[in-house]
């Protein structure tokens, strides 16, 4: 009788390859004739042999339909798999592989995949991801969705993690380091950690750290070369113009790569926005500004300045100290006793900064006013970080290093006050000796700057030793003394030392050992813990304890009852 076989089209291009029903039907053959040659002769009816032939003959007409176009894979099976011959059809089935392709060797390929090369979820239009998700998903989608709800609990809390506000008490508690910058062991975050991610998302706002210490030593250089209490050094001018130019350079390029990362990578910007301490750093970029105006050499500006550079750079800031200030004011999730830390001085001293600059602008009332609105917060954020009330979040060991912002509030009152009245008056020296005093405190306790990796946040702390130092050249001026202007000569020293041994070391780890820029761990972490606490087992005692309570009131209850009845 004729059969109808599978035709050899369809697997001339992969040998390897047959069809399942075939495989089923050679192994029934074989099967059978093992038996037969296997049970005596004797054993045998004739009612077997009977009924043993036509199942041959069921079997040969069987036909070996060709799998279906879309399906081919769930109907065909390579032989390299570890096809086991001497198993029946039902084995067959459960060795095939599913049809979605991400199980292999029991790794989840497909989320592997999705999570290493998922660098969109800080994209800034990654809302349309979105809006393509509720549109409706083919079946491998479906999968994929039910897998990614399975790793992280469910696709909301993944929305909840990208777009809310992630808590402040959510960054200390997943974050360490002096900038709250390292994963602790027990976290997980959004992105892998062992691949290099793009270099926008690595790069950090503080990075105009770096422009704050360069910035301020061009002020300082130039209080060297200008001032009649450092006239003796003979500094020359051509030290604060290379300064300068340097400084420039380095705040334009930064300036510029943070607004690419705005414009491409703009959830990761508000990642850092939510930051407790990265917020800070956001009036980073005005205050450079200021100090290159204030800090620019006399060959190339003449004073008084333009009021127009005063509104360019003051105006941003002070629209940002409004938004700040008033969640200090208001209160929330956002107070000043949640988010208060050293850096905090960062939103305040740029107050003193531009009251500086619109003394040089000729505005002295609105000097006056800045300095005023200043020297008011100063007073909140210094006293709030002395008291630490008990509600709010504990400051980590390894956040001692920014206590040298302390300096700068201070330091920077003084010099703002004397150049709007012109005199280094009671109130002005009151600034400098607390901010003196401050210094002071911090150097004698030099442990609180040991033990910590490098890092570009270190360059805000060169600001206000450098800030620190104009100040007692000032004071220098109006109490020309030896004590004064060797104290003058040592801070300008340590600071300017400072940024030499950063500036070094930024180098190094920029092109020689390539480290300058590390993953952002920071900004990855979720919003929610995604790994549950596991609640303790009760100690011994306290199970015996809670018998025995339990105990005591059933023989109280039992005994209450009778009298009850009477």
């Amino acid at each position: 009788m004729d059969t109808k076989q599978t035709p050899p089209s369809m697997f001339h291009a992969n040998p390897n390859l047959v069809g399942v029903n075939e495989v089923v039907c050679e192994e029934e053959e074989e099967n059978e004739e093992k038996e037969e040659h296997v049970r005596p002769k004797a054993t045998s009816t004739l009612a077997d042999t009977i009924e043993k032939r036509h199942k041959k003959q069921n079997n040969r007409l069987r036909p070996s339909l060709p799998p279906p176009p879309t399906r081919s894979f769930g109907r065909q099976m390579s032989l390299e798999t570890g096809l086991n011959q001497n198993s029946k059809g039902k084995g067959i089935d459960r060795m095939a592989l599913p049809r979605s392709g991400r199980s292999f060797g029991g790794f989840d390929y497909n989320n592997i995949e999705g999570k290493k090369a998922d660098f969109s979820i800080f994209r800034t239009k990654s809302t349309l991801s979105k809006q393509n998700s509720l549109l409706p998903l083919r079946k491998d989608h479906r999968d994929n969705q039910m897998e990614s709800q399975r790793t992280y609990g469910s696709s909301e809390g993944m929305d909840e993690s990208l777009n809310k506000s992630v808590p402040v008490g959510r960054y200390y508690a997943a974050l360490r380091g002096p900038e709250l910058d390292q994963v602790k062991d027990y976290e997980d975050i959004l992105l892998p950690k062992d691949e290099k991610w793009p270099f926008l998302l690595r790069f950090p706002i503080g990075c105009f750290g770096i422009c704050l210490g360069l910035s301020s030593q061009a002020v300082l250089w130039r209080a060297l070369a200008t001032s009649p209490a450092t006239k003796f050094l003979h500094v020359s001018p051509f030290i604060n113009i290379a300064i300068w130019l340097l400084a420039t350079a380095a705040v334009c390029s930064v300036f510029v790569a943070y607004i690419l990362k705005c414009i491409f990578y703009f959830e990761a910007v508000k990642r850092e926005y939510f930051h407790p301490i990265r917020v800070n750093f956001f009036f980073a970029p005005w205050v450079v500004f200021m100090f290159l105006a204030i800090g620019a050499p006399p060959r190339f500006v003449s004073e008084p300045l333009h009021p127009a550079v005063w509104c360019a750079f003051m105006g941003p800031y002070f629209l940002l100290e409004l938004k700040i200030y008033g969640q200090w004011l208001s209160g929330g999730k956002r107070r000043l006793c949640k988010v208060v830390n050293p850096s905090t001085h960062l939103s305040v001293v740029g107050n003193f900064v531009g009251a500086i600059l619109a003394a040089k602008c000729g505005w002295l009332e609105a000097a006056k006013f800045l300095w005023s609105v200043g020297f008011a917060h100063y007073l909140v954020v210094f006293v709030t970080l002395y008291q630490r009330l008990p509600t709010s979040e504990a400051l980590p060991k390894e956040l001692h290093p920014v206590y040298s912002m302390f300096i700068a509030a201070p330091s920077a009152a003084s010099i703002a006050w004397q150049t709007i009245y012109g005199e280094f008056d009671g109130l002005s020296r009151t600034c400098f000796f607390i901010a003196l005093f401050l210094y002071i405190s911090l150097v004698v306790r030099i442990t609180f700057f040991t033990g910590f990796r490098f890092s570009l946040a270190w360059w805000s702390y060169t600001f206000p030793m450098t800030t620190a130092s104009v100040a007692t050249i000032k004071y220098a001026e109006h109490v020309p003394t030896i004590v004064s202007k060797g104290l003058a000569l040592t801070l300008s020293f340590m600071s300017s030392t400072m940024v030499s041994l950063l500036f070094v070391s930024t180098l190094l780890h920029a092109f020689v050992w390539k480290t300058l820029f590390p993953n952002d761990l920071a900004i990855a972490i979720t919003k929610k813990r995604l790994i549950k606490d596991r609640k303790p087992f009760k100690k011994a005692y306290d199970l015996k304890r809670w018998t025995k309570q339990a105990l005591t009131k059933h023989t109280k209850d039992d005994f209450d009852a009778p009298n009850e009845a009477f």
